[in-house]
Parts: C-alpha cells; structure tokens; sequence
C-alpha cells in the first residue's frame, strides 16, 4: 500500500484520538490512537510518528511507528525496521523486516478455502485449518535480533 496516496485518509502526528476508531476507507495514521481501531476491508499504516494503545483490525496492517496491543491483519501484517509492537499477530501473511522490534506471538491462518462440487467439505475443513507460530525467544526478530535488556 502507498502511504501518501490521495485517496488514503491521514491523521497527522498532532491528533490524539480515545476511543473506536473505524472508517471505510484506506488509513494512513501518524498521531495517538487509544482505544481500538476498526477498518476491517481497509488497509492501515501506522507512520514513523504513530503510537497506538489499541487492538487493531484491518485488511493489511504495515507498521512504522510504535504499537502496544494487538495486531488482526486478514491478508498481511509488515513491521518496518522502525517498528515497535508489544502484542499478537493474527494473519495469513507475515513480513518482519530486519531492526523492527517484535515481542508477543504469531498466528498464521491459510487463506479461505471455497468448497467446490467436486471436492468433499471435509478436504476443504482440513485445508483451512490454522497453525499457531510460538513466540521467539528474544524480544526482537531479525538477522540481528537481541535480547530485551532488562
């Protein structure tokens, strides 16, 4: 997703928000979010600025800035090397890139199986079952990823 198109609403580093959050259009957010975010068929990116105390909900989630709660991204969730996110990830696809700071678990579905004529349910059923990724056992994911220092 780009993150200054036209068609993408922003919410500069100056605007704090508490509470609900949804829209129905794609996001990009630099300011204070807390409470919980909503955008479902939306795609959102949390800019370098961003600092977010909220379950997020969106289509594809891309994090530049810090997040303290936990992350539902349907098609992909991508920390950028700026990252900072303190909670779960739920997604099909993950993108972790080296320096982002990750400490919580990751949950990877496979994409929605359609059931055909031809194909019984139950093969279907068996084919979109989830498997849970366990946590690392550093604080952060990377090439050179480092314990958190205490």
């Amino acid at each position: 997703m780009d993150t200054y198109r036209a068609d993408v609403a922003n919410i500069g580093k100056s605007v704090i928000i508490k509470g609900e959050l949804s829209g129905s259009e794609d996001l990009y957010l630099d300011g204070e979010v807390e409470g919980n975010i909503d955008l479902r068929n939306y795609n959102l990116v949390i800019g370098p600025n961003g600092r977010v105390r909220a379950n997020v909900h969106a289509k594809e989630v891309v994090i530049h800035g810090k997040v303290d709660g936990n992350i539902t991204g349907v098609d992909k969730v991508e920390l950028k090397k700026s990252a900072l996110l303190n909670g779960d990830i739920s997604t099909q696809r993950i993108v972790i890139e080296d320096g982002a700071f990750f400490k919580g678990s990751i949950d990877i579905h496979k994409a929605e199986v359609k059931v055909d004529a031809g194909r019984p349910a139950t093969q279907a059923v068996a084919a979109a079952k989830t498997f849970s990724a366990p946590a690392p056992s550093v604080s952060a994911v990377g090439a050179s990823a480092t314990a958190e220092k205490k």
